[in-house]
């Protein structure tokens, strides 16, 4: 039943608020292109650019997915949150830098699928149609996961029925993606990102703070909860989640959207801190959780539950309001990311042979929008679709898989050529989808992958499959001719320019 109280009025006023942010860059950016839409032309300054890649990293899983997993099933889940501590600040470090000047000399490419041709002059558009397939595969799963975890939050603080919560989270991601593009995603990021990091600060902090001080009743930690030991799968699964950056295109195409090296420096720092302090609060929520409520019997609401029960409705609005932000600033650059790989690199090249004007590029990316967010909704409507985790984890797995060790393949070896990053692509895709359905995912409720009882089951499917990527990569670049000389001279013009 739907109760109209101060939290609801908060959640109306921040959709306002993002969808106002949307009508503002559709009427700055309606003279603007495809760059424009896309990529915000290369002008995003170093703290929208950092907290629009966290932020769009971190979904709804940092605020339930994490909290719930660590509440049941104590420290040891944590090597997640460490696995992508550690592979997101290498991503800044090593991958940053390179990727924002190879774009740039590659073409001016505005996709990663759009480098990753541009970065071999070829003018073979198989590579562009393959990653625009995956692409538009794993967001929309992905998606779904952001669109599911607003219809939970509905549901919970004010009796919204989840389905409709959906289409109503939908229908507003949809409108200032559809309308501003890659700007008003970004500046809506930075200002998810800074609500995620409140919330995350506060309220934890003050829960723990209150069961100290005796204001709230505590309730004694299960044996066992504070340790990090874990089994060597747990340990291998969680730090293969930090592989996941090298090929994640809603975050690294942040990197080719910074206004200039200096900006980027510091989007390094503001970016890194940013999302450890995030991972590291989203386990002290979990802990701060099974000190005051003990056991939920939905742990994915625990960090609602606590917000709920200790803050007055408007700062719990507030607070709460951190889910939509991650929930929203993870979906919207997914919608973008997918549409701009289809109208970018196979609308325009392939299907209207280079013919299509601005704005009719502008057109094309705004409805392909709107088709995935679509198709999302009927995912996250399903009872069968699975959890929140479950969705995102599926999805990060296949672009990790897919993409990161071609990418930094194309970025720091000189011989890397067209016909490995195409293997190197096909080949981590369809080892990751495999090794899901053989060893990890659920068929039941007590069958896991079609074969069990192996020491594959449990192992997460980004490990064999960006492993299969680099070798397969690497072999077939070395089985086929080397890149041309004018590969090779952007190749080196593009390394020297890094190093300036």
């Amino acid at each position: 039943m739907f109760v109209f109280n101060t939290e609801a009025c908060v959640f109306i006023l921040y959709f306002l608020f993002m969808i106002g942010i949307g009508l503002f860059f559709f009427l700055k950016t309606k003279s603007g292109g495809d760059k424009e839409y896309f990529l915000g032309g290369r002008q995003m300054g170093p703290w929208v650019s950092a907290l629009s890649a966290g932020a769009s990293d971190m979904s709804a899983w940092v605020l339930m997915g994490l909290p719930a997993s660590i509440f049941a099933f104590g420290m040891g889940k944590t090597w997640i949150a460490i696995g992508l501590a550690i592979g997101y600040a290498l991503s800044w470090i090593f991958l940053a830098p390179r990727l924002r000047r190879f774009s740039i000399k590659a073409n001016d490419s505005i996709t990663i699928p759009q480098y990753l041709t541009n970065r071999f002059l070829s003018k073979n558009k198989a590579l562009q149609i393959i990653c625009a397939i995956i692409f538009l595969l794993a967001y929309t799963v992905y998606a779904a996961s952001s669109i599911k975890a607003c219809g939970t939050l509905f549901n919970q603080v004010i009796g919204i029925d989840t389905t409709i919560a959906m289409y109503i989270a939908a229908l507003v991601i949809i409108s200032y993606t559809f309308l501003g593009g890659f700007s008003a995603v970004c500046w809506t990021d930075f200002f998810q990102g800074l609500l995620m990091l409140a919330a995350l600060l506060i309220a934890p902090i003050v829960v723990l703070l209150m069961v100290q001080t005796g204001s709230l009743a505590s309730k004694p930690l299960p044996e066992g909860f504070m340790s990090f030991t874990s089994n060597w799968k747990d340990i291998l699964s969680g730090m293969g989640w930090g592989l996941g950056y090298f090929g994640m295109p809603h975050i690294i195409i942040r990197f080719m959207s910074i206004r200039s090296e200096k900006d980027l420096k510091k989007s390094r720092v503001i970016g890194i801190t940013w999302t450890t302090i995030i991972i590291f609060m989203a386990a002290v929520a979990a802990t701060a959780g099974k000190l005051f409520l003990g056991d939920l019997e939905d742990t994915s609401t625990v960090f609602i539950q606590m917000t709920r029960t200790v803050f007055p409705t408007i700062i719990s609005g507030v607070l709460l309001s951190a889910i939509l932000a991650a929930s929203m600033s993870t979906a919207d650059s997914q919608l973008l990311a997918a549409s701009s790989a289809f109208a970018s690199d196979v609308y325009k090249p392939v299907l209207r042979k280079g013919q299509a004007t601005d704005k009719e590029m502008l057109w094309v990316g705004r409805l392909v929008v709107m088709v995935i967010a679509i198709f999302a909704l009927l995912i996250a409507a399903n009872p069968n679709s699975g959890t929140i985790m479950g969705l995102v984890e599926n999805a990060w797995g296949l672009f990790g898989a897919a993409f990161g060790a071609t990418i930094m393949l194309s970025l720091f070896w000189k011989r890397f050529n067209l016909a490995g990053a195409i293997a190197g692509i096909v080949s981590g895709t369809i080892v990751d989808i495999l090794w899901l359905i053989l060893f990890n995912y659920s068929f039941g409720d007590d069958k896991v992958g079609l074969i069990t009882n192996t020491p594959f089951n449990g192992v997460y499917e980004i490990i064999p499959g960006a492993l299969f990527s680099l070798l397969v990569a690497i072999a077939v670049t070395y089985a086929t001719n080397a890149p041309s000389k004018e590969v090779e001279d952007l190749f080196d013009s593009a390394v020297v320019s890094t190093e300036e």
